[in-house]
């Protein structure tokens, strides 16, 4: 057996999850419109707890051990539920510059929080990488930042956005020392949906009105990047530290400009895409290793 392949499944999972996390804003962008943010939430996370369901009862998988719970209880809550109603709602009040700037934050406070209270090592090249990419979502931020639209609300929405999400991974992460990538990303996700459950009369009322393509842009949400990436990114999660993972996410403000481009005919300017290639590049420093730390130290690292 190739003694890389761990680490090289690793990262194709965190790969899925980004791809799939930078589509999102794509349908966010088309359900938001027809769908309040509560809503939205609410019928995401419906839709990956049916799909993460399906799955469980295929593979047989049962309840999370006990230990596991605390963390998929406070992860479900944080980021399954506030983190996605909280970002919906911020990103109605704010332009998508703004938001993406605020959100971006999230990354560094995983860093942070690891280091607190999971004791990850912030090597250099973690630190100095996350620096890079942050640069980027500057620019990429400022970019987009021509609407004019913005709010004290809509910032502090999406700084309670990117708390919600620094709390839910750290939360994840002793979690999965004790249960499945499958079981901490479905009953997460059950949990948030939980959460959620008063915004189900907007749902039931807004999905009589609002249009197909509407709907099956928040079915795709539950699917993929819920049910799918979240997984991939438990699955990714387990084998390595929260910072580093974190610091992966910086990927996809990338992938969004790229998207968008393909897909809704945006032409990035050229500051856009100078922020993209500088996420991309302080990923690839972020997620480097140096020759001396060797494969043993590197595992060392990767399981504090």
């Amino acid at each position: 057996m190739n003694p890389r392949r761990p680490d090289l499944l690793a990262a194709g999972a965190a790969t899925v999850t980004v791809f799939l996390w930078a589509s999102a804003f794509v349908s966010i962008r088309s359900a938001g419109a027809e769908y309040s943010p509560g809503a939205l939430a609410l019928g995401r996370l419906l839709a990956g707890v049916l799909t993460l369901g399906a799955i469980c009862l295929v593979r047989r998988e049962g309840l999370p051990a006990r230990a596991a719970w605390p963390g998929i209880l406070i992860s479900g809550i944080l980021w399954f539920g506030v983190y996605m109603v909280a970002l919906n709602w911020g990103e109605q009040q704010v332009d998508a510059g703004t938001a993406a700037l605020v959100v971006n934050i999230g990354p560094i406070l995983i860093a942070l929080l690891g280091a607190r209270i999971l004791g990850d090592a912030l090597p250099p090249r973690l630190l100095a990488g996350m620096a890079v990419s942050f640069a980027g979502a500057v620019a990429v931020g400022l970019s987009m930042s021509g609407e004019g639209k913005s709010s004290v609300l809509g910032v502090a929405l999406c700084l309670l956005a990117a708390v919600a999400y620094a709390g839910g991974v750290v939360a994840q992460k002793p979690a999965l020392g004790a249960a499945s990538a499958l079981q901490v990303t479905t009953y997460g996700c059950l949990v948030g949906a939980v959460v959620c459950l008063p915004f189900a009369g907007q749902l039931v009322h807004e999905a009589a009105d609002a249009p197909v393509p509407a709907t099956l842009n928040m079915v795709y949400l539950g699917v993929f990047p819920t049910a799918l990436a979240f997984t991939t990114w438990a699955y990714a999660l387990a084998r390595t530290t929260a910072g580093r993972m974190g610091a992966t996410t910086y990927a996809v403000p990338a992938l969004v400009v790229l998207m968008s481009w393909l897909a809704l005919g945006e032409v990035p300017g050229l500051l856009t895409l100078a922020g993209g290639v500088l996420c991309l590049a302080g990923v690839a420093v972020s997620r480097s290793r140096t020759a001396a730390a060797g494969p043993r130290s590197a595992k060392a690292t990767e399981s504090a």
